[in-house]
């Protein structure tokens, strides 16, 4: 299944921020069944609040693309988008939104608040949860104990 191959894509990301300890959320873009955009957290390392994996995927995704609009794309992300990249995703028109697992602290598609679905706003994103969903939360998982034990 696409869903699952280009979630394994966005785990590998996620990996990627594990090895340098960030929170390891990946993110991947797809258009027409070709990754066109990349992104992991990066906050800690690089010292700036913005480079969530979601926004880092969006900047990778339009410098590929030559334009901030992503219409006709999907983005594949192991955590649950928080407030700021929720709207940086209904701003850049993403149109699918496939999270591995729910943030039930900071979610903003759907747990927490729905951004993406607001019809207060000029533009909604299909979403679907739970795409390899025990993977994605045992990276989370393995992180944060690994971090408590050091």
């Amino acid at each position: 299944m696409d869903d699952e191959l280009f979630m394994e894509e966005a785990l590998k990301e996620a990996y990627k921020a594990y090895e340098i300890d960030e929170v390891p959320v990946g993110a991947v873009i797809v258009r027409n069944g070709q990754i066109v955009g990349r992104g992991y957290n990066q906050k800690e390392t690089m010292k700036d609040a913005t480079l969530h994996a979601e926004i880092s995927a969006v900047k990778d995704a339009c410098a590929n693309l030559g334009g901030w609009r992503l219409s006709n794309c999907t983005m594949y992300v192991t955590l649950e988008p928080c407030t700021m990249c929720a709207g940086a995703l209904v701003n850049a028109r993403i149109q699918r939104l496939v999270i591995g697992v729910r943030d039930l602290k900071t979610g903003a598609c759907g747990s927490v608040f729905n951004i993406v679905q607001s019809e207060k706003l000029n533009h909604q994103i299909d979403v679907q949860f739970g795409v390899l969903e025990e993977d994605c939360s045992g990276t989370l998982k393995n992180f944060f104990k690994k971090l408590r034990n050091s």
